[in-house]
């Protein structure tokens, strides 16, 4: 029997079995308890407010004087630090999912963004970034002029 080959589902499978590997072996010094690869990334949702684009992303327990902010080349990159003040290292933890280090994020921007206004604030454990459309990229209205021909009576 003749199956259709569909390439993309072979990707999916492929990117499927790399993504069990990186969560059964964590970081390549070997301690996949101590970090897992999915953890460490900064949740974020995307938004649209009119021409601006609004980036949030829970960082709870992250100090805001840790939190960096910059776009270079149009790829916005949110990267933190955290830190356990009450580490144990002698193993007493029961349990431990709450993860300390650095860690970061990068996003690419469109084209018709404004770098030079964006604005990050702080609140409550939430990064709000905010990126404004540029004023020369954004939509402009042309009004259409109209020329009569000769010869051609109006009313």
């Amino acid at each position: 029997m003749m199956n259709r080959w569909e390439p993309f589902n072979d990707l999916r499978r492929m990117q499927s079995t790399m993504d069990r590997m990186w969560r059964r072996f964590g970081n390549l010094d070997g301690h996949s308890d101590d970090h897992d690869f999915e953890a460490w990334a900064i949740p974020l949702d995307v938004s649209r407010a009119g021409d601006d684009i609004v980036v949030r992303a829970s960082m709870p327990g992250v100090p805001p004087q840790d939190i960096q902010v910059s776009i270079e080349d149009n790829l916005l990159t949110i990267q933190a630090r955290t830190s356990d003040q009450h580490e144990e290292s002698d193993g007493n933890y029961l349990m431990r999912e709450r993860r300390s280090g650095a860690f970061h994020r990068t996003l690419r921007l469109p084209d018709s963004v404004d770098a030079d206004r964006v604005q990050p604030r702080y609140e409550h454990g939430v990064l709000t970034i905010t990126v404004p459309k540029a004023e020369a990229k954004r939509a402009r209205h042309l009004p259409v002029q109209v020329i009569e021909e000769a010869g051609v009576e109006g009313s």
